[in-house]
């Protein structure tokens, strides 16, 4: 997921983590199928919000590189 661009979204299709790290994520709505957008990214590059479920959450380059994606054409609903 870290590799998604500002203002692109994608699919989230497997979290590679920690159980205790994925609970986690899981309960803000990382889980499969579900739609995520990058929506800035810090003056520095890190840490990226990215937008789910209604959330906005920010997560390290280091957590967000763990959760597969693949890019989504359509918009984030």
């Amino acid at each position: 997921m870290s590799e998604l661009k500002t203002g692109r979204s994608g699919v989230v299709e497997d979290l590679e983590l920690p159980e205790e790290v994925q609970h986690h994520l899981m309960h803000m709505g990382f889980v499969p199928e579900a739609r995520v957008l990058a929506v800035r990214r810090a003056p520095a590059g890190d840490p990226t919000v990215y937008s789910i479920a209604g959330f906005e959450v920010a997560l390290r380059r280091e957590t967000a590189q763990w959760i597969r994606v693949r890019e989504d054409k359509g918009q984030v609903k």
